[in-house]
């Protein structure tokens, strides 16, 4: 793909784009799939329950099963609901959810969109799917639904901060905002990989990211007890699938971006393990970040509002203002 972008735009260059562009999101929608089947196997291997076993061998068919009901059931609008923005509100949540994996570099060469400012890319595309949630509350004309919009925006928003000021370190370091050159300076085992000498920032950025994925324990958009489900409590069939959707995507960019600045990208933990392929060492640092995501909500509970506010803002935003501070004394006595 590299070449293909220093090359000028052409008829074919333009169908390879577009073919590489519906791979993409064939793969995105296939791991969404069984990505929610492998969350309920794990969740029940850990909580000593089975999980999925009645659709398909092994109930691989389950998730196939859900989606299939999802988009043949009847697609509800409320009456006195905004119609154009309710119908919108999914689709804005959804397209920047893809559009980001568009700058994570896979291997060397397997990359779709080698930006000289991926990670500004991804914090500016990903940054936008909040305006989605907020319209999809608005849009409603329902209280509850309005209150998780609103919920969820102040979650994000806060939570978006100490993220990208977790990851200024990093660019520091590189001395780039390409996400291909960032992984190319963590080349030489593991003990080079930024996580190491990003401790802080690393911390930081994981227990944002779980809080920008509005997954357990920062699920307080969808606090069943308290909003009813939140901001899409008057969505139905496929629209809805689409906010489940945009979420599961995330989890799959948010993997792919931890991977490729803190954990080496496709580099080898060690340097003589060089001959194994660099996309079975990404898959397999992809994999284990999605593990843990699926083994936190196996086993923390939920937080309280005020907790989840007070934590961002009074815990990590200072802790990722001290990474950049401590990285910059760094450079300049390293320098």
């Amino acid at each position: 793909m590299p070449d293909l972008l220093q090359e000028p735009l052409t008829w074919t260059n333009t169908a390879i784009f577009f073919a590489w562009g519906v791979v993409l999101l064939l793969i995105v929608l296939g791991f969404v799939t069984y990505a929610i089947y492998f969350e309920r196997k794990v969740i029940g291997w850990m909580q000593m329950r089975i999980g999925p076993n009645r659709v398909g061998p092994l109930g691989l068919l389950q998730s196939v099963a859900d989606v299939f009901k999802l988009l043949i059931k009847e697609d509800t609008i409320p009456k006195k609901a905004e119609r154009e923005l309710f119908i919108l509100a999914p689709v804005i949540t959804f397209i920047p959810a893809f559009t980001v994996i568009a700058a994570i570099p896979f291997t060397d060469r397997l990359i779709s969109s080698d930006l000289n400012v991926g990670v500004l890319y991804y914090v500016a595309l990903s940054g936008i799917s909040t305006i989605g949630i907020v319209l999809g509350g608005w849009a409603s004309n329902n209280k509850y639904a309005l209150l998780g919009g609103m919920r969820s925006a102040a979650q994000m928003i806060s939570y978006e901060i100490p993220l990208v000021i977790s990851i200024v370190g990093v660019v520091m370091m590189s001395g780039s905002m390409n996400l291909r050159t960032i992984v190319e300076g963590q080349a030489g085992g593991f003990w080079h990989w930024n996580f190491l000498p990003q401790i802080i920032g690393f911390a930081v950025f994981v227990v944002a990211a779980v809080s920008e994925l509005n997954r357990t324990p920062f699920d307080l958009p969808e606090a069943e007890s308290e909003l009813v489900a939140g901001y899409h409590v008057e969505y139905s069939g496929f629209r809805f699938a689409f906010f489940m959707l945009a979420e599961y995507v995330y989890v799959f960019a948010i993997a792919g971006l931890t991977t490729t600045v803190f954990l080496g990208g496709w580099q080898a933990p060690l340097p003589f393990l060089d001959f194994i392929p660099g996309i079975i060492w990404f898959l397999l640092k992809f994999a284990f970040i999605v593990f843990f995501l699926f083994w936190l909500r196996a086993t923390m509970p939920r937080i309280r509002v005020d907790q989840l506010m007070g934590l961002g803002w009074k815990v990590l935003l200072p802790l990722a203002l001290v990474n950049i501070f401590v990285t910059a004394i760094y450079m300049a006595i390293a320098m």
